[in-house]
């Protein structure tokens, strides 16, 4: 159940900083939001608005909330393949993957061969010449867009093999809409802090700048972002088919049962309570009774697929993951490469990268478990996923 901050914040964080509830109260008092901003139990500090937060907006949308990662999302598919099926020595598969999927700070598929790049190529051809945003993309842009089409990026995006509580073997996936994503959203988060100062409005934070619903800039906003959003998804739908044909060549079995897709950087028009109102979730997914849902841990923990319960303090919302603990700053200061290696004991990763993912060490999180306790009247957990192979971009 929550805990009401003020009447205008409602928190499902039982571990909390002061700094993550002093931004979020920033957004709170902003004049376009309509009732109460709702913080997930993952919640930490954001750029901008707060990671884990959903915030209902009348007649306006805040480019910043829905972030610099339009899109950003996961995917699950679920095999029908057990863990007794799996080799004690899955190394093998670790660099298959990593050759099918590109990952990295501003990686693709350049200069890459074989049919999962090819593959990338044709879908990434297809897909741009039939979606259009309202931004005219450079031919540099379009270029990028194109050969990052089917890659996964760096920082906490990853592609995990994990067996559930019943021994079925799903395969994960978390990525956004990579560099070009970045790029729009930066583009219109300049032009809202712009009309803003020109408005001559008093921000708390001039990153909470809006476009108004009905002005040219907002429908731009909005059909940007939904390019980006598609971007990601089909992103992540071209990685997961790259992934799948590689396990499946790997244990020479196995079919897709079942594919859990969902984004958590996202605004939506949505109604409650008979309002109709814009609900951003920046690191939240939508749960609204029913809609399945994926909440990964960290890379060492454990992941969830859920099922919402439409809970209407939540805006019909719940966390996007574990939520950081410390910063990516602060986790290179307080651990080492050998910490991160203890605490991988038993997985199959990129331990010789140990120095450069240490950022991603699963301490450097909130329990995941708690998070999960946390939001209890949020969720059903339908499954409950342990990690045996992680793949990272550094």
């Amino acid at each position: 159940m929550p805990e009401i901050i003020n009447p205008k914040l409602l928190s499902w964080a039982s571990e909390i900083d002061a700094e993550t509830i002093r931004q979020a109260e920033k957004t709170a008092r902003l004049p376009i939001v309509e009732g109460h901003v709702a913080l997930m139990p993952d919640a930490h500090v954001g750029i901008g608005a707060t990671v884990g937060s959903v915030i209902p907006t009348k007649g306006a949308v805040i480019p910043s909330a829905v972030g610099v990662d339009i899109g950003c999302g996961m995917i699950a598919a679920e095999l029908d393949v057990t863990e007794s099926q799996l080799p004690d020595n899955l190394e093998l598969l670790l660099h298959r993957i990593e050759r099918a999927v590109p990952a990295g700070v501003g990686r693709g598929h350049e200069g890459k061969r074989g049919e999962a790049a090819a593959s990338a190529g044709k879908a990434a051809d297809a897909w741009m010449a039939a979606h259009r945003p309202a931004t005219l993309l450079s031919a540099d842009q379009a270029d990028k867009a194109g050969r990052q089409f089917g890659s996964l990026g760096s920082g906490n995006h990853f592609f995990e093999l994990c067996v559930d509580e019943r021994s079925r073997v799903w395969v994960v996936l978390h990525s956004g809409s990579r560099g070009i994503g970045n790029q729009l959203a930066q583009a219109h988060i300049t032009k809202a802090k712009r009309l803003a100062k020109e408005a001559m409005l008093k921000l708390e934070d001039p990153d909470l700048a809006w476009f108004v619903q009905g002005t040219p800039e907002f429908d731009a906003y909005v059909t940007d972002m939904l390019w980006a959003q598609d971007y990601a998804k089909a992103n992540r739908a071209q990685m997961m088919e790259a992934a799948i044909a590689e396990v499946l060549a790997f244990l020479g079995t196995g079919t897709v049962t079942r594919t859990v897709n969902c984004h958590h950087n996202f605004t939506q028009p949505e109604v409650h309570d008979g309002r109709e109102l814009w609900v951003t979730r920046k690191g939240a997914i939508r749960a609204d009774t029913g809609d399945l849902g994926v909440i990964p841990g960290s890379m060492g923990t454990r992941s969830y697929i859920v099922a919402g319960k439409g809970t209407a303090a939540s805006w019909k919302s719940c966390s996007h993951g574990a939520g950081r603990r410390h910063s990516r700053t602060q986790a290179r200061k307080l651990f080492s490469p050998a910490d991160l290696a203890e605490q991988m004991t038993g997985k199959t990763w990129l331990k010789g990268r140990a120095a450069a993912l240490v950022d991603e060490i699963p301490t450097a999180y909130k329990d995941i478990d708690q998070v999960m306790a946390d939001q209890a009247d949020l969720v059903e957990v339908l499954h409950t996923l342990h990690q045996v192979l992680n793949y990272k971009g550094t």
